[in-house]
Formats: C-alpha cells, structure tokens, sequence
C-alpha cells in the first residue's frame, strides 16, 4: 500500500480503535508484538565472535576479527545519536547478519559499511587489505554523500540507483543494507520525531518492499510494526492495547482448537509442531484502513502454523483440519504447488473455530518455514557453484537481473527508483501461457505488463489479447488463473497511452524506452521528408549533414543539433516551411512568421506521401480511422508530428479551420502497411450467438478484431460497436459483404468520424 494512502485512511480512526478495545491483562503463550528500542550496548566482539565460531572456520573468524579492528579504529571518537559509541552500529549490523549464517566476506563488509562514507578509507584500501569481494559490497552499501546533486530527493534517488544496481550484480550488498537499515529503526527513538517519521516513510516504501520481494518475510514485519510505530505512535499505542484485550477475550477459543489439534493430528499419524501467531500490527491497521472496520470487526487477527516433517503430510494435515472445523469457501491458497513470487510456499486455509471465530492456518515443512522467514538469505550456507540453483535462488536472479534491465533504458535515477516502486508489488496474481508455463505479475497487471514480461519484442508489437480463448482488451485486468496469449502484428507500436494502464517495471521502463528512442528516430527522419519537400518548393537542394548552415541554423534557434532540428519538425513544433526559407543564399534568418507560413502554405504542390508505418512522427486519427483508399489531410500537432484525418472528418474540418497554416497536403503511398485500425457499428438480431458467428465470419475473410464493446440491453436488437483490422478501403469492403452473410445482421456503418 502506498503511504499516502494509509495517512487519510479515516479520520476518525483512534476512535474507532478505542471503540474496539477493552484493556485485558490476562496473559498467553502468544508472544506480545510490543517493539521495544534497543538497549544500550558496550562495544564489544565477544557476543559476535560467539555466534559466528559456530558455523565458521577458525580462519574466517580471525578475518573478521581483522575488520572489526580497522572499523574501530575508523569511527574511534564516532558517536551515534544516542551518545553510544559509533563502533556498536557495525557491529549489531554483523550480529544480525550472522543471524542469517552469511558468509566471511559479508560479514567483514557488514563491520566496515560506513568506513568509506563516514571515514575517508579508500575502496582501494581495502581491496588491498581484506580482497576484491569485501571492498565491492562496501562500496555497494556506501551513499553518494560526496557527490554534488541539485535537489535531496535526486541525491536519494541516486544512491538508492547505486545500491540496487550494486545488489543485482551481489545480493549480499541488500542483505547488509537491510540489517543496516533493521537496526537503526530499532535505535529510532535516539532522534527527533520529524526525522523518525521521514526515515520510517524511507524504509516503508523502500526497504520493507524489498525485504519482501527477497523473501525474508520476518525482517519484513518487524520494519512495516517499526515504521507504523514511528509514523503513528498515537494509533499504535491504541491498537496494541485493543490487541491486548483481544488476546485475553479469546484466550478460551484458542485453548480449545490448539487441544483439539494436538489431539486430532496424532491421531491422522502426523507429526508436527503446533504454534500460536498473531498478525502484525500494521497489517491489522492497513485491512481496517482498506475495509473501513473497527477493530472489533477483524476477526480473523490470530492464526496457527502447523510445520511438519515431508511435503505430503502438509495435505494429509489440511484434510485432518477439514474434517476438524468447517472451512471457510475461498480462503483456501496452495502456495506450495505455486509458490509467491518470492518464493514462499505454504498452504493457507481458514477454519470456523469455536464460537463462530474464523481461524487462519498454514501449514509448511520445516524447510519451507525456514525459506518463509529468511528468504533469500535461509540458503546462503547452501550455495554451491557446482549445485545447479533452487527456485528460489532463480526468481531472485530473474527480479536481479530485470533491474539491469531497466537500468541500461533509463538514465535518470528518479525514473529508475520510479520503476523499481511500481516492481516490489506485495500481491501477485499467476497467469498461463499458451504453453502451460505459469507468469506472476503484481495485482492489477494487464496483457500489455504479460507480454514485455515473455519478450520485449512482443510488448513493443502486441495488437490485442485473448483471454481465456476470449478477445480482451489490452488494457483488462488479469486474474490468477487466466490462460493468456498475445496478438502482435509488425505494423504495431507502443502507445504513450499504455503506461497509464500497467504495473511492472519493466513494462513502463520498455515503452518509455521505445517512446524515447524510436518516437525521436521516427521523428528525424520525418521531419527530414517534410524539410526536404518544403526546400524543393524553394528550388533548394537539401543541404549535405556536414553543411555549417547547420550548425549556425541550430545555435540561432536554440537547438543543439542538426537531429534535433529535423525532430522538431518532425514533431511539430517547428514548421518546415519557415526552416526551408532560412537556407535561402544572403538571406538573414527568419522570424517564425504568419507571413511567411501563409506564403509557402499557399505554394504546396506536392503533397506528402504517407505510408502507414511510420511509427509515432505520422499517427492516423483515432477519431475518424482513415485507410488507404480514402481521402485524406494531414494536420501537424505541436509535439506529436503529422496527424493524418479523412478529409471528411468533422473534428479536422474544424481544426483545419481554425490553424490553417498547420494542414498540408497528404496522399496514400501505392503500397501501405497492413493491419490499419477502422470501427464499425453493427446492428444485428439479440439472438444467442450471434457474436460468434460475427467473429468466425471476420476471422474468415482475413481481418482481426481488436476491440468489441456491446451495450446491455434487453430489446430484439444489439448494437455492436467492433474495431478492426484491414489492410485497405477495399479490404474492408470485403469484410463487411462478408458479414453481411451472416442472417441475424440488419446494418452495418463504418465510423468515419466524430462530432466531439
């Protein structure tokens, strides 16, 4: 969820939670999610040393040793906000990443994190002392504080950009920098609130999404309870006391179906360990947030985790549990057969226990528990370069390699954190391809985020999707389950239009990627086409590209090049009648004039020639569909090049009407592209298929239909409003004698423009 949207979640929201909550004292097995600071800490390796000499070898424990001593020896006199000494940060960050069993190398990083921002040691420094590996992940971890950049939020954007890009080629560097970032939201309360709540907000949107794209989901909770406690202390305060209250009121109800389970598995000969859990305070406050309920009506705040020993005893479990209490219809997920994207499998099932209370359980082996808390980080021990990589490894490797992906299209570092933010979608939905293999793509995506997820290529040509053997828009929102295909024709290109309507990353990163490079290619060479022909008007030849009329042309009208001259013209924001006439011999350079547009304007005599395929600098109208065949104008459009129309379509009578100078003359080219878009309206008998019949008739007589909208109604007649592709006017006209076959159709229109 967003966090602006958390902040108007509902006013009176205290309110409701003290409405909610009655103070209970009466305690429980369940542990109390109360986040409590840090305590202070004397600077000392022991407790460290201890932890790591169990899974470490005598030689990498002496090599950390080695670390912490330079790292103490770089922050001697450093202090934290707290008034502790600086050295104690480094090394509670180490502790929690030998909690997760890293390696030699990630550890000796995690000790001198800040020796390289903070202390003026050089990343040469200490390649030369510890290795290669060591100074890499520093220097990975390390900020940009040195660096000069115009604004706070573009130096942030830019050594998050470092960061990730540094944790695609290692993910030890994002592990470090989320203990980093762990253990000073634990120390929060040593700064002031407003400083609190600015690193909260940080971590909420950032950090936290990434602990859960990692999959390391107990690192997740505790940062999401952490940040809603430095955001909203006073709500926080009031729904733990509500939670309190709640625990003892239930305690009764949890007693009775924990005996009851550790009776009735034993009995269905199945092992397991049995646990208690209640759900985080923030995501308690986010479903009240989202539903609009008080406290008292989320029920379902306590679950039970039922871990046992092999993969068939986890559905052999679910059934003794069926056969215990009433499952609820459609709470029930198999994350085992597919996992989340982050690798979590677990089965989830919700029970009606007693009193009526609805009960969550999941149900995991002991080694899909341990991937549940610890993600990516549970099998660092386990990596091998001669074992092929898990699943989990894999996805993670996949997600890694897409933000080089993106990377390598944007060059701005606020773009790039933009389209990192739209990837780590907490939610996901798994679709189908036409070949069985199963795509997870966050909540909300469309066909247009499934096909740049299979090919770059297929995004950047899709015309239109099929959904469950059905035509959809590319623009529909996919649910779990859907077989999905893409459409794609050569001719097709990505519109601007799209980006309102997608949910990866990658998907917004290759369209805006497109649009900037093939729009302003497309651009140039138009613009060339129209400057060329304004020139001949003239009696002019066009000038060679290394003509230093050029460059005195660009330097003055403000352009930087001779590519961005054409493009202008080519986009529309530069008229190619007024650049033609400054290449007149002893001619000053002129002023943009009406004078001098309604002079060449009225000298035309050759008109344009239009392909089709000329990309984003020669768009057809939508509003009236134009083909080969048909009369046609063309009309350039401040920044979006040559808008060709039907020359009987009102909208550019109207226009043409009002800035004459900007209409020139266009004609068909004698071969166009195929697979133009045209709309028809269709009148038909309501009778019971006869949709399909329309659709196996265009299908015959080689057209494709790319979007149908049918209003509801009733009446003995259906009004059918269908978009099509065809090649040509005489195409079309095949089309619709071919529908015209089809006995329940009684009139067929084709829309050749608009009164809007």
């Amino acid at each position: 969820m967003a966090f602006s949207s958390l902040k108007g979640a509902s006013s009176g929201l205290i309110a409701v939670l003290k409405k909610g909550s009655r103070i209970g004292r009466r305690k429980t097995a369940v542990s109390v999610p109360k986040l409590e600071p840090a305590k202070n800490t004397i600077a000392s390796l022991a407790p460290l040393t201890k932890i790591i000499s169990k899974y470490l070898d005598p030689v990498d424990v002496e090599r950390v040793r080695e670390a912490y001593k330079l790292a103490d020896e770089a922050h001697l006199g450093q202090f934290r906000s707290s008034g502790e000494p600086y050295i104690t940060h480094p090394i509670a960050v180490t502790e929690i990443c030998a909690g997760w069993k890293l390696d030699a190398d990630s550890l000796m990083a995690a000790l001198l994190h800040d020796v390289i921002e903070d202390q003026d040691v050089s990343k040469q420094e200490l390649a030369e002392k510890f290795g290669t590996d060591v100074a890499e992940i520093v220097d990975g971890v390390s900020k940009l504080e040195r660096l000069q950049f115009e604004t706070k939020s573009q130096q942030q954007a830019e050594s998050f950009r470092k960061m990730l890009l540094a944790m695609s080629r290692d993910v030890r560097v994002i592990l470090i920098k989320l203990a980093d970032r762990l253990h000073n939201m634990r120390t929060l309360d040593a700064v002031s609130p407003e400083k609190q709540r600015r690193i909260a907000k940080e971590t909420l949107e950032i950090y936290a999404p990434i602990a859960h794209r990692l999959g390391i989901n107990a690192l997740f909770r505790e940062l999401q309870d952490r940040c809603f406690q430095a955001i909203y202390p006073n709500r926080y305060r009031v729904l733990h006391k509500a939670l309190l209250a709640a625990r003892g009121n239930r305690r009764d109800a949890l007693g009775k179906i924990t005996d009851a389970v550790q009776a009735a598995l034993p009995a269905a000969g199945i092992e397991a360990e049995i646990s208690g859990r209640e759900k985080s305070l923030y995501s308690i406050f986010c479903k009240m947030a989202e539903q609009k309920k008080s406290f008292s009506d989320v029920l379902d705040i306590y679950g039970f985790r039922i871990i046992v020993h092999t993969l068939p005893e986890c559905y052999l479990a679910l059934g003794t549990l069926h056969q215990l209490y009433r499952p609820v219809p459609g709470k029930f997920k198999d994350y085992i057969a597919i996992p989340k994207i982050n690798g979590y499998q677990s089965l989830h099932t919700t029970l009606i226990g007693p009193y009526g209370t609805p009960v969550e359980f999941q149900i995991r082996t002991h080694e899909m528990d341990h991937v549940a808390e610890e993600g990516v980080a549970s099998h660092w021990l386990y990596k091998d370069d001669d074992v092929s990589l898990n699943e989990l490894q894999k996805r993670t490797h996949r997600w890694l390699q897409s933000l080089l992906d993106i990377q390598s299209q944007t060059g701005d570092s606020s773009e790039f954190l933009d389209h990192v933010k739209v990837d780590l979608f907490p939610d996901a939905v798994y679709v189908n391809t036409p070949r069985g293999k199963i795509i997870s793509l966050p909540k909300g995506a469309t066909p247009i985020d499934f096909a740049y997820t299979i090919h770059s290529d297929i995004g950047n040509h899709a015309v239109a999707a099929k959904v469950n053997e059905e035509y959809v828009s590319l623009r529909s929102e996919l649910k779990s389950g859907d077989l999905v295909e893409i459409i794609t024709s050569p001719a097709a290109r990505p519109s601007a239009q799209w980006l309102n309507h997608v949910r990866t990353g990658r998907a917004r990163s290759e369209i805006r990627h497109y649009l900037r490079t093939v729009q302003y290619e497309e651009s140039v060479a138009f613009g060339r086409r129209l400057l060329k022909q304004a020139l001949s008007e003239l009696g002019i030849d066009m000038p060679e590209d290394n003509d230093p009329t050029w460059e005195n042309l660009a330097k003055n009208s403000g352009a930087a090049s001779r590519e961005e001259i054409l493009a202008d013209i080519g986009l529309g924001k530069r008229l190619a009648a007024v650049v033609a006439r400054r290449f007149i011999s002893n001619n000053p350079l002129l002023e943009t004039t009406a004078t001098a547009v309604d002079e060449y304007t009225s000298n035309i005599r050759a008109p344009v020639v239009i392909h089709g395929n000329e990309g984003q600098a020669v768009q057809l109208a939508p509003c009236c569909g134009p083909l080969p065949g048909d009369a046609i104008i063309g009309g350039i459009r401040m920044g979006h090049g040559l808008v060709v129309h039907m020359a009987e379509c009102a909208v550019a009578q109207r226009q043409q009407a009002k800035e004459p100078e900007r209409w020139i003359p266009v004609i068909w080219d004698t071969t166009t592209a195929r697979h133009l878009s045209t709309r028809l309206d269709v009148t038909a008998l309501n009778e019971r298929g006869v949709l399909g019949r329309l659709a196996a008739t265009i299908t015959d007589a080689d057209s494709n239909i790319l979007h149908v909208t049918m209003p509801d109604e009733d009446g003995a007649t259906a009004h059918l409003h269908l978009t099509l592709q065809v090649d040509s006017r005489n195409h079309l006209a095949q089309v619709i004698r071919s529908m015209r076959q089809v006995p329940q159709v009684q009139k067929i229109v084709r829309v050749k423009g608009t009164n809007s």
